[in-house]
């Protein structure tokens, strides 16, 4: 079982080694401790923990491999935020910063990523309230926290200086999009999500509002 997820933690993220490996499978088992006292997750997916959510936030490292700096919003059990935090854990050049306003997941997230041996940088406060603490980022990742025209309204800040997003989203993500376009204009580039063939992986950019009058005209994003 060990090699095999190895393996597909390799085809996911790319080149890791079996320290990175041992450190994200010790972080599954912290989760499942502390999931027995918080909600960190809904309990259906706990059984399929590796699969469902930590190959699926492993994923975006192949998306953004030249990124530095990195700024997880709504980081709640630590997916994507803990597991990017902890694949790029022996890159001393490397930053993730995590963003968690309910103060028991942000307790729980220092609590484990201390305990499998990396540094955590969390921020337990409103993603309002952390814009000053982030510096600029390269890319921000938002998995499971709100739709996208808030998505970007809690971003902007960020992605008007140069980030760009990568947002997981589910099956109705074309509403989610055609939502936003009454209100911004983005540059939008589609993945397609390597563990759930149902969902997307949105990477945002320039994001731009407009005004009330021009959103009758929608143009593509």
């Amino acid at each position: 079982m060990s090699s095999e997820r190895f393996a597909q933690l390799q085809t996911i993220a790319g080149p890791v080694s079996r320290e990175t490996f041992d450190r994200l499978t010790a972080f599954e088992a912290v989760f499942q401790r502390w999931a027995k006292r918080i909600n960190l997750s809904a309990p259906s997916t706990l059984g399929a923990l590796w699969e469902r959510h930590i190959l699926d936030s492993a994923q975006l490292l192949r998306l953004a491999p030249e990124a530095k700096h990195w700024v997880d919003v709504g980081s709640g059990g630590g997916f994507p935020g803990a597991v990017i935090a902890i694949l790029l854990g022996d890159r001393p050049d490397c930053s993730v910063q995590l963003v968690e306003s309910n103060r028991k997941k942000a307790a729980f997230l220092v609590a484990a990523l201390n305990e499998v041996g990396i540094a955590p940088r969390v921020h337990a406060r409103r993603i309002e309230d952390s814009y000053a603490l982030t510096g600029t980022p390269e890319v921000v990742t938002a998995r499971a926290l709100a739709p996208l025209p808030l998505l970007l309204a809690l971003t902007e800040p960020w992605l008007a200086h140069g980030a760009r997003a990568l947002f997981h989203k589910g099956r109705d993500y074309r509403r989610e999009v055609e939502e936003s376009i009454n209100e911004w204009r983005f540059d939008l580039v589609e993945h397609a999500d390597k563990v759930d063939a149902a969902a997307v992986i949105l990477e945002v950019s320039n994001p731009r509002r407009i005004s009330p009058g021009a959103a009758s005209r929608k143009p593509s994003v």
